[in-house]
């Protein structure tokens, strides 16, 4: 625990000025994140005597090692700032919504020649038009299916399309009249991109004007005795009215507002949010967080602002904002969603009339929404510590293992071997700190080989990770953070200053491209410089991302290694550590056939019994890794298989190799083309031309395909993909692979 007091600035250090200040940990983790309209007045909160501090505050302060600060000129940058921050470090300590990206919408698909309705989660894509969002994606389905009497726009996939557009068919909502067919052009993509104009105005809550038509449209068929389209016109009235009482109107005047509640008490907080749209609910979200710092109900509804808002734009922030309480100081986050929305957004606090008995409404849902969570997760919490206690336990570890890792090693016959690498925290899975691994040390199979090789590269990248931080410097001292720019006046701008306003001694910087030869690729498949990868999929040129605080790849050693085998793979994995130094992390394995827990030490295995919460944790963590080793040992099987000559070909992309093929019809008959027929095809050049003439020559061809019935040798197919069945599991197998190899993955 460190002393707030060996990183407090030194007096008149900190500007008096808006700005956002970060606190990090003993690791240059970014902890805490927050924003203050005086710097110095709002860090010298946090260096009082630690007494008068909020328990959660005093927990944050003495986890610290150091503070940094950026100076900007407004509070409204302080406050675009702050978010951008919470989101890039997630710090530990800053209030969380959980939640909140799993809530299903309502998307129209403006940006495709034929739009398309779907129900759509996760992050907003540009061009889409979204509705919602909605507590459950039935509710959306069933909505659509009423609409799409009256709007038959499409709704099938990119796939499904494709093959009505080839077959001349379309899918079966467009025989009974829920589809416009647009891919056998029953309708211009212009009258049906006007079709879901339609569509999006009536969601939008524009519906006075299609009732008052239709209703019209009806009359006249009746007048016209035209009774058939007369009853399918009431028809279709009945059915936008029934969508239309699905979301009841609570608000007359027809306004489009947010209404935001609170419930909390001294641990959790729950947050829901009420979208009003024309004067109807047309959805409802909510969140739940800890309470990790002192925060007032004010702060937790900025809070929840930044979330809902912070990458929104126009239309999707509405022009009336309802809160319990609001941000002290309120003028900036005003003037924050008014930039957002690009005109006049109000926010305040309903005092009275149908806002304020709506605003109860949504208050009566965050008090249950936060009843349910804390019975849900009293049992989940009691639970997750007594099995980390068990584990302990039994173990004979110091404490409860927080943070557990597990590896498992897999591959179909000595091929394609890959390990995986599984993170649980707190008992729960954190996939974002998930890692693969090729085997590249050896050929062949080899389980306990495979596993020492892991370890060793996964705690060598944690032991180079520590002495670059400086946890190892030979002087004792710590690296610090990127200093500030000072101009010639001695203003700050633009930087970020520790106390002691020190810039870091490592000389190391983001464009270093460190590399080394461990060959990692991690959750997502790519490769960066230094060979590995987030799960996030982007790339970094050292591998470590220490300078700005975001998550590391393996800068965090956990309390206990979980492996997926027996006696002789934990015995590797402990060689691993011992090899490179590291005694203060514990091992175990995990055997599958009796369920036994093998020690490094112990001639005998310990026995957990079957009922016990340690075990099943394990056992969860076992499988885990399991699954993620498979997964991706069955990817590159997959790609391996789909694989051809053509492949090898240094420049060339999967389109001109569809092209070659379609102009000489096999691999075989491009394989004996000179080099001024393979130019002859569109967009090959000489050069190339002779790179893929050098290539296929290089490469033996492969054995020709033999009907075993027949004996027949089949020569013109050696440019398909061969045949293959399914597995136990749904993964393909040559049709040429040998019995036992059919569905023995490890």
């Amino acid at each position: 625990m460190a002393d707030p007091s060996s990183y407090r600035p030194k007096p008149g250090q900190i500007p008096d000025s808006p700005g956002v200040y970060r606190f990090r940990d003993e690791h240059r983790r970014v902890i805490y994140v927050g924003k203050a309209k005086s710097l110095r007045q709002r860090l010298a909160n946090y260096f009082q005597d630690l007494v008068n501090l909020h328990p959660r505050t005093r927990t944050m302060v003495t986890t610290a090692a150091s503070v940094e600060w950026t100076v900007v000129s407004t509070e409204v940058e302080a406050l675009q700032l702050e978010y951008s921050w919470i989101k890039e470090y997630d710090p530990r300590f800053n209030v969380k919504y959980r939640d909140d990206k799993s809530y299903p919408y309502l998307a129209v698909t403006m940006n495709e020649e034929f739009p398309r309705v779907q129900v759509m989660r996760g992050h907003k894509k540009k061009g889409v038009r979204y509705f919602g969002p909605y507590g459950h994606a039935w509710a959306i389905r069933d909505t659509v299916d009423l609409l799409l009497r009256v709007f038959p726009v499409r709704t099938c996939s990119a796939g499904v399309f494709k093959n009505a557009t080839r077959t001349g068919r379309p899918c079966l909502l467009g025989y009974i009249g829920k589809c416009s067919a647009p891919c056998v052009d029953r309708i211009s993509p212009e009258d049906h991109r006007e079709l879901a104009e339609e569509f999006c105005d009536f969601m939008a809550g524009r519906t006075g004007t299609y009732l008052r038509r239709l209703e019209k449209q009806m009359m006249d068929a009746a007048d016209e005795m035209e009774y058939e389209r007369a009853a399918r016109l009431r028809d279709d009235i009945e059915a936008l009215k029934k969508a239309m009482e699905k979301n009841a109107v609570v608000l007359a005047d027809a306004t489009d507002a947010d209404l935001i509640a609170v419930a909390e008490d001294e641990l959790e907080a729950a947050v829901q949010i009420f979208h009003v749209r024309g004067g109807r609910v047309r959805g409802q979200r909510g969140w739940v967080t800890d309470k990790v710092e002192e925060v007032t109900t004010a702060a937790l509804v900025e809070h929840a602002l930044q979330q809902l808002y912070g990458e929104e734009t126009g239309d999707a922030v509405p022009k009336e904002v309802l809160v319990p309480a609001l941000p002290d100081p309120v003028e900036p986050v005003q003037e924050w969603l008014t930039g957002r929305r690009g005109s006049n957004v109000s926010l305040r606090i309903p005092q009275r009339g149908d806002k304020k008995a709506l605003m109860e409404t949504v208050e009566r849902n965050a008090q249950q929404a936060l009843a349910l969570h804390k019975t849900k997760r009293a049992s989940d919490l009691t639970t997750r510590s007594r099995a980390l206690e068990e584990i302990a336990d039994a173990l004979d570890l110091d404490s409860a293992p927080l943070r557990i890792e597990c590896y498992d090693i897999s591959h179909l016959q000595g091929d394609d071997v890959v390990a995986s690498m599984v993170v649980f925290e707190d008992g729960l899975q954190r996939k974002s700190e998930y890692r693969r691994f090729q085997i590249k040390g050896f050929a062949g199979q080899d389980d306990v080989r495979s596993m020492h090789e892991v370890i060793t590269r996964r705690f060598r990248r944690y032991l180079a990770e520590k002495e670059r931080t400086g946890e190892w410097a030979e002087d004792g001292t710590e690296n610090g953070p990127t200093g500030a720019e000072t101009l010639t006046d001695g203003t700050l701008t633009g930087g970020t200053l520790t106390a002691d306003g020190t810039e870091p001694t490592d000389g190391l910087k983001d464009a270093d491209s460190l590399k080394d030869a461990d060959g990692l690729n991690d959750a997502d498949g790519l490769k960066d410089t230094d060979g590995l990868n987030d799960a996030d999929g982007l790339k970094d040129t050292d591998g470590f991302k220490n300078e700005d605080g975001r998550p590391k790849k393996f800068a965090y050693p956990p309390q206990l290694v979980v492996v997926d085998g027996g006696r002789p793979q934990v015995a590797a994995a402990k060689r691993a550590l011992d090899e490179l130094g590291i005694d203060d992390i514990a091992v175990c394995g995990l055997a599958k056939r009796l369920e036994e827990v093998w020690l490094p030490e112990d001639d005998d295995p310990v026995v957990l019994p079957r009922s016990s919460e340690g075990l099943y944790l394990l056992q969860r963590v076992r499988d885990e890794a399991h699954r993620f080793a498979i997964s991706y040992q069955r990817t590159k099987r997959a790609k391996r298989f789909r694989s051809g000559p053509l492949d090898d070909v240094p420049g060339l992309g999967e389109t001109r190799k569809q092209t070659l093929i379609k102009h000489f019809g096999s691999v075989k008959k491009l394989r004996s083309a000179t080099i001024e027929q393979i130019q002859e095809v569109p967009g090959i050049g000489r050069k190339t031309a002779e790179t893929i003439a050098a290539a296929l020559a290089q490469a033996a061809p492969a054995a020709p395909a033999v009907n075993t019935a027949t004996g027949e040798i089949m020569d013109d197919r050696e440019d398909e993909v061969p045949e293959t069945t399914a597995d136990a599991s749904g993964e393909p197998v040559p049709a040429g692979a040998p019995d036992d190899r059919r569905g023995q993955e490890t």
